[in-house]
């Protein structure tokens, strides 16, 4: 009797994220069946070193006993529990002091969430919410870059600045707004330093204002460091007058740390790395290692007054989500952070990225890379087709996708945004780990320069 296999079953019954669909019909799946450290399993037992910690977010690898044993702990005592009218529980509770704790700017409140996604649409109500009850309605507007991401509910992707996320989806909305990406590589003007080019973005983003009204713009939303664009390092002095603007306008700033917090950067936060000092900031991946779904936005005291003045006249602030601050979950979370702590990973984290910068920057000279950034546990090797004109090889993301295969035969899982190649290893990986990263992606250029010459 014939037995259809998993594969099969995958390509008939799920329909999968951030995939073309059709090309799944015919290429089915890779299945990942166990994870070990910084490594995971196909079904055949084949190895690959988890360049990406999954989606950004694996900090502590895929084995961690701590967290497993947390959340079957919480799993025995309370499996779940709401936080509606007035109820609570202790995960969550401690939970939500940790963080206001380890906040880089005074907070004053935490409100949880399940995805990054579902915090920034949140924090879209929030603000709207907010500027009713101080009764400014006409502030409303939000303002992101070009690339940005910040998830892709109808609210965070009309906030997301890549095509891909809106393409056929009639997002954005109206009333989100973008402007200039930070991508001194991409975007400077010939002989314009990074200070020059965070000006004119500064310029850019103060004449937007302007024009549509600073009495309608209610914030701006920004990755310290934009990942899913392409791993973007702001310029020099990029946040410092973009904050500037937003102050003298009485305009919100909201920092996405969804993939930037709890040490990728080096530092605790990306706020703290770039010297940002958010209103709003927005927690996920890391806060939980992704072992549990959940996502926290850390509100300051004036937002939060707004909002209980608010509800207190309506009688109820009518926003929330089954699993909001799930037990489960906050216990886990709660777990991971102790863990950053006990085991030094943010130092740790800053160590291991001079270490992977440094490998990524020896192919510099290499005739495909056009720039080695990063910062931090969080890199990118862009690749072109010609270094002079920083055109692409046929058309954007050809190169992309082949190095990204070939580092996956070579036992490597990475992720290619158009033509740069992200790397974003898990908190937890030593010196020895981030050699055999640099070690397969040489193997996988090489393989993509021979393609390259031939095709």
């Amino acid at each position: 009797m014939h037995s259809t296999s998993l594969a099969d079953k995958d390509r008939q019954y799920h329909l999968h994220p951030y995939t073309n669909a059709r090309l799944h019909e015919q290429v089915g799946p890779l299945l990942i069946e166990r994870g070990e450290g910084v490594y995971v399993y196909d079904q055949q037992g084949k190895e690959y070193l988890e360049a990406m910690s999954g989606l950004w977010s694996a900090a502590l690898g895929f084995s961690n006993q701590r967290l497993i044993a947390a959340a079957e702990r919480q799993l025995r005592t309370l499996p779940f529990y709401h936080v509606f009218g007035h109820k609570a529980h202790r995960p969550a509770i401690e939970l939500a002091e940790k963080l206001i704790a380890m906040a880089p700017v005074p907070m004053s409140k935490v409100f949880f969430t399940n995805s990054g996604s579902e915090a920034n649409d949140t924090v879209v109500k929030l603000v709207w919410y907010y500027n009713n009850a101080r009764g400014k309605p006409a502030k409303k507007k939000f303002i992101s870059r070009h690339n940005a991401y910040h998830g892709i509910t109808v609210a965070s992707a009309s906030l997301t600045g890549l095509p891909a996320n809106q393409r056929g989806f009639d997002v954005p909305l109206p009333g989100f707004l973008h402007v200039g990406c930070p991508h001194h590589y991409r975007h400077a003007l010939p002989g314009e330093s990074e200070e020059q080019f965070a000006d004119r973005l500064a310029a850019e983003l103060e004449q937007r204002i302007l024009s549509e009204g600073a009495e309608t713009i209610a914030a701006f939303i920004g990755e310290p460091l934009m990942g899913a664009g392409g791993v973007i390092v702001p310029p020099r002095t990029y946040w410092q007058k973009i904050q500037a603007v937003c102050r003298r306008h009485d305009i919100l700033v909201i920092a996405d740390e969804v993939i930037c917090g709890f040490g990728r950067t080096g530092q605790l936060f990306g706020s703290q790395t770039f010297a940002i000092q958010p209103d709003v900031m927005v927690l996920s991946k890391q806060l939980s290692s992704s072992y549990q779904p959940i996502a926290a936005l850390l509100i300051n005291d004036a937002l939060y007054q707004g909002i209980a003045e608010q509800s207190h006249s309506f009688g109820t602030f009518g926003h929330g989500f089954t699993g909001s601050a799930h037990p489960v979950a906050t216990a886990v979370a709660l777990e991971n952070l102790k863990i950053i702590e006990d085991e030094q990973l943010v130092p740790h984290a800053a160590a291991m990225g001079e270490r992977l910068l440094a490998g990524l920057r020896g192919f510099a000279d290499h005739p495909l890379v056009g720039e080695v950034r990063g910062c931090g546990l969080i890199a990118a090797v862009e690749l072109v087709g010609d270094r002079q004109s920083k055109a692409p090889h046929g058309s954007l993301g050809n190169l992309g996708r082949y190095l990204a295969g070939r580092a996956q035969e070579h036992g490597m899982i990475t992720r290619a945004m158009g033509d740069a190649i992200a790397f974003c290893p898990p908190l937890i990986s030593n010196e020895a780990q981030i050699d055999l990263l640099i070690e397969r992606f040489a193997r996988a250029l090489d393989d993509t320069s021979r393609w390259a010459c031939t095709g």
